[in-house]
């Protein structure tokens, strides 16, 4: 993966009503091992990451590449967020388009905060990049990231076998998305 090409990072804080998208800070290290450990919220991405070697390994402040967002809750992380454009992505229709991808903590789920994080992603990415498609991949079988995807816009461009499940492609456009 590669970052989003000329865009100034980190951005200034992204605010919603809600949330605030921002750079990783050192405050943030929990909370990134817990959603790197969580079985639940690595159901449909292969499974958890040992703790104890996220624990040892993770450094003292998060990375801060370009296209990593903390989505913070009153000031604390909920979740992360990711664009990054994969050049070879094994998928043809993917390729050299940004990605959408998204991790939140079990605490956070059912109250809408994937939703309101990624459409303002999304926003600052057309303001950032205009004219930029979206792509984003997920298990068929995971019923909330289709129904996220669903919601912010994504039209299914293919479905495909990968990593023992159906996988579904999708993309979106500034230029055609509503929200």
């Amino acid at each position: 993966m590669e970052d989003l090409g000329p865009v100034a990072w980190p951005p200034e804080p992204i605010r919603t009503e809600r949330l605030v998208l921002r750079a990783p800070e050192a405050r943030d290290r929990a909370a990134f091992v817990e959603l790197l450990a969580s079985r639940a919220v690595h159901t449909y991405l292969g499974g958890p990451r040992p703790r104890a070697g996220l624990e040892r390994e993770l450094p003292a402040v998060p990375e801060r590449w370009p296209g990593s967002f903390v989505v913070d809750l009153d000031g604390s992380m909920i979740g992360q967020l990711l664009l990054r454009r994969a050049p070879e992505h094994h998928r043809p229709a993917a390729a050299g388009k940004a990605d959408l991808g998204y991790l939140f903590l079990p605490q956070a789920w059912g109250f809408g905060y994937a939703a309101e994080a990624c459409a303002a992603a999304l926003g600052w990415l057309a303001g950032a990049l205009p004219g930029e498609p979206v792509v984003l991949t997920t298990q068929t079988a995971n019923a909330r990231s289709m129904r996220l995807a669903a919601k912010l816009g994504f039209t299914e461009v293919e479905r495909f076998e990968a990593w023992g499940a159906e996988q579904w492609l999708g993309r979106w456009s500034p230029v055609t998305s509503s929200g």
